[in-house]
């Protein structure tokens, strides 16, 4: 078991995930730096391209913009979210981000508390892999991944 200690993580030393449209980086988690209370990364989303619809039933996500221009659907609703702009998203409530500029955008979100095991934590709600770039809806899954 890794204990909590302070470390410095590169972005560089983060594989990206992109099953779930996007390029998300999860730096500080309980597996790189023995976090207990949450995890933080980053989000980078290529202009067009999205990051498909989920919720997560244990935690609250905080996110803040650092560049470009992003639409966010909280439980379906549209909302600008420009940089230098914060959002928490409660427990439970789905959410999808989609980049609406012609820049890549970049998203720091911390999650927290943690879920009892890294799959519990993010339920699917679309699949991303068949939605066309750019496109709003999908189909309903509720997978259960981390």
């Amino acid at each position: 078991m890794i204990t909590s200690r302070p470390r410095i993580v590169d972005l560089s030393e983060v594989e990206p995930n992109t099953r779930r449209g996007g390029d998300l980086r999860a730096m500080l988690t309980p597996a790189t730096v023995g976090s207990t209370s949450g995890f933080m990364g980053v989000a980078i989303v290529r202009p067009g391209d999205r990051i498909g619809e989920h919720y997560h039933p244990y935690s609250e996500e905080f996110v803040y913009v650092v560049c470009g221009q992003l639409e966010v659907d909280l439980d379906g609703e549209p909302h600008p979210l420009r940089p230098e702009q914060g959002l928490m998203i409660p427990i439970n409530m789905r959410h999808r981000f989609r980049n609406v500029g012609n820049v890549e955008a970049r998203i720091v979100f911390h999650l927290g508390p943690l879920a009892p095991s890294p799959p519990l934590g993010h339920v699917d709600t679309e699949e991303t892999s068949a939605v066309p770039e750019g496109a709003g809806a999908g189909t309903a899954r509720g997978k259960v991944g981390s």
